[in-house]
């Protein structure tokens, strides 16, 4: 297991978000922050994309926005060559890599979630969303530098999934990803959200069911000063 002298400073320096929940899991640490994502560091951040991968509503337009008008181009580049295949930009539970461009980190990958506000999708949301961060997961494994992953909850925001179940999921997939067997090669997952109603479901959760969830809760340590 990682010691805090082995995670990368760059996830320290999170001075944009509060550190809201620590677990400490066999690989590495799944932290919970409140606050803006665009501006915490890290090696890969997550970007909650839809399937034209448009950068136009929500989460996924302010993180374009931020990035500047070279991400929207990356984009634009990937959906033009998908499309001589007939295939979506990036379709429901797929995910693609850009550059980071102005966000602090090396590389973004965009991936798309359940869309709650589409029945069709809704009614499969609970799939949809491991579908989605199992490619997630796939694509990290295959990125270097990789040791401090920033993300949002997939499926919040714009895309309407409810908060409460999603708040656990989120949870039920990141910590065994973080505690499995095989190492991630991730020492570090800040799950970042400024959605109040999210966050206020995840510490609900978090209470009810943290001796259910993998790993060992380090959340005091960190706020008694313990722990960075």
């Amino acid at each position: 297991m990682p010691t805090m002298d082995t995670y990368p400073m760059a996830s320290l320096r999170s001075l944009v978000a509060d550190v809201v929940i620590v677990r400490e899991c066999t690989h590495g640490q799944v932290r919970v922050l409140y606050g803006d994502i665009v501006g915490v560091e890290g090696d890969i951040m997550v970007i909650p994309a839809n399937s034209r991968l448009a950068g136009r509503e929500g989460l996924d337009e302010r993180m374009h926005q931020a990035a500047g008008d070279g991400l929207r181009e990356a984009c634009a580049n990937i959906a033009k060559e998908r499309r001589k295949l007939n295939l979506q930009p990036c379709g429901v539970g797929e995910a693609v890599t850009t550059d980071a461009f102005d966000l602090p980190v090396s590389k973004l990958v965009h991936v798309v979630g359940p869309d709650c506000r589409r029945p069709t999708q809704d009614n499969f949301r609970r799939e949809l969303l491991r579908n989605s961060y199992g490619a997630l997961f796939e694509t990290v494994e295959t990125l270097k530098p990789r040791k401090t992953l920033v993300l949002p909850p997939l499926g919040m925001d714009v895309f309407a999934y409810p908060h409460r179940e999603g708040a656990r999921m989120t949870m039920e997939i990141i910590l065994p990803w973080m505690d499995g067997e095989d190492d991630p090669g991730v020492d570090m997952v800040l799950i970042v959200t400024n959605e109040d109603n999210f966050l206020n479901n995840m510490k609900t959760v978090y209470r009810e069911s943290e001796d259910q969830f993998p790993g060992v809760d380090r959340t005091r340590d960190y706020r008694k000063g313990k722990i960075q």
